[in-house]
């Protein structure tokens, strides 16, 4: 892991697979650790150079104030293109997911030069909230979350805890979602609560300003799509994902049916798969 400089930010990235070989770009949901390392593997296996990142106020990445970022959602795209340029890569094939993947449609939309294709994993085509004609984060998920108490954030072990039992609650493995989140609770700079959870929740997307709407401008993206989403996925629930692949001209739709809101390690090679057919 290393940091790269791009749209005057540092970077928090890593990369698997050749240098010279075609750029696959992964941006985190909020941390690069949502892209499972066996995918990473299995897309390198592919014949890419893949490079996860943290976005920023998370993992490595340049950390200002979760509760009040002074940043947009249109920055975090911007953040992306940039980063494509200083990797020297261009045009990338730009993967998203969960709020990484509402970052990844805005940069499509607004920096195309930058990119040759487009994966979105598990997200949604508005912010903040649903339309009326897309369902919301489930309500008796969203009860069982809410009535779980947060963590002492300087307890690394707490931390794990939380995270493993929001991981069952959302129909994800609690033993990898907890091995992930000391990960990420070691790579974190401070054990200040808005950092942490900035870290593990991404709290500060609720926070960001993601105006103006995009969903909207779907039929502009022109490159090829591939919309992945988990059956399961009770925060971000499927028809959300099926709403982007319809609005989106010729998109790819891969439903995990056994996956929630993590890509599993057991769905990592056809993932990889369907994306590598994109070309």
């Amino acid at each position: 892991m290393t940091t790269a400089n791009a749209n005057d930010t540092i970077i928090g990235i890593e990369s698997f697979g050749d240098d010279a070989a075609p750029l696959i770009l992964l941006a985190g949901g909020t941390t690069m650790l949502s892209w499972p390392d066996s995918l990473c593997e299995c897309l390198a296996a592919g014949g890419r150079r893949v490079v996860r990142y943290d976005l920023r106020d998370s993992g490595e990445s340049t950390t200002a104030d979760p509760d009040a970022p002074v940043y947009t959602l249109r920055d975090l795209a911007a953040d992306a293109a940039a980063l494509v340029d200083a990797l020297g890569g261009g045009p990338a094939h730009l993967a998203g997911i969960g709020v990484g993947g509402m970052v990844a449609q805005v940069a499509a939309l607004e920096h195309p030069r930058a990119f040759s294709a487009l994966t979105l994993v598990g997200t949604r085509a508005v912010a903040p909230g649903p339309d009326d004609d897309l369902p919301d984060h489930g309500q008796a998920t969203m009860s069982r979350l809410f009535a779980h108490p947060m963590p002492d954030w300087t307890d690394r072990e707490a931390v794990a805890d939380y995270v493993a039992h929001g991981a069952e609650i959302l129909g994800d493995d609690p033993v990898a979602a907890r091995a992930i989140a000391v990960r990420i609770w070691d790579r974190t700079p401070s054990t200040a609560p808005a950092i942490q959870m900035a870290n593990q929740l991404g709290m500060v997307f609720s926070k960001l300003d993601c105006t103006p709407r995009w969903r909207e401008r779907l039929s502009e993206i022109e490159v090829p799509t591939l919309v992945v989403h988990g059956r399961c996925d009770s925060f971000f629930p499927v028809d959300n994902g099926e709403a982007i692949a319809r609005e989106i001209p010729e998109a790819r739709w891969l439903v995990l049916e056994q996956a929630a809101t993590a890509i599993p390690d057991a769905a990592a090679g056809e993932v990889a798969a369907a994306m590598l057919a994109l070309g």
